[in-house]
């Protein structure tokens, strides 16, 4: 059987709002449908492209900065719209979500589908624990993927 779908959750737990993308993760990972796959990664780019190779879709979830208001969701389908490069400004890695989506649209290795949900946050500083807004979005992107693939995996 040829996997469906792929969840990677991206973050950092020990700096506050950054762990956003892994609790989404953490939270889908009892529900997940046959068929998919639920993942944690830091956001390096190179283990992003082997996360995602033989998934038809794919969902990563990553804290973002862009300057919006924290907990602002951020809905980028791949195929159909260019990945803002500012949304990930905060990142550690020289090479990371938006290079290796880049990188693989290259070399014709994007998923067939490559769905992104940054979370806005407001604290990137070490710690633990969610701000109540990024509390909130991580939620919210649980539920929509819930319906997400939930729709999807139905139609299978």
């Amino acid at each position: 059987m040829k996997l469906k779908a792929r969840v990677i959750g991206i973050g950092n737990d020990y700096q506050s709002d950054d762990a956003a993308g892994r609790i989404v993760a953490r939270r889908l990972k009892t529900w997940a449908p046959p068929g998919t796959e639920i993942f944690e990664e830091t956001g390096e780019g190179t283990a992003l492209l082997e996360a995602w190779r033989g998934a038809e879709d794919v969902f990563l979830i990553d804290a973002v900065q862009s300057g919006a208001p924290p907990g602002t969701l951020h809905r980028i389908d791949v195929q159909v719209q260019p990945l803002p490069a500012s949304l990930f400004r905060h990142s550690t890695h020289a090479f990371g979500i938006a290079e290796a989506v880049e990188l693989a649209r290259v070399l014709h290795q994007l998923p067939s589908r490559l769905i992104i949900y940054g979370i806005e946050g407001e604290r990137f500083d070490a710690g633990v624990g969610l701000s109540p807004s990024v509390e909130k979005a991580v939620a919210e992107v649980e539920a929509r993927l819930r319906q997400e693939i939930g729709t999807r995996s139905s139609h299978a």
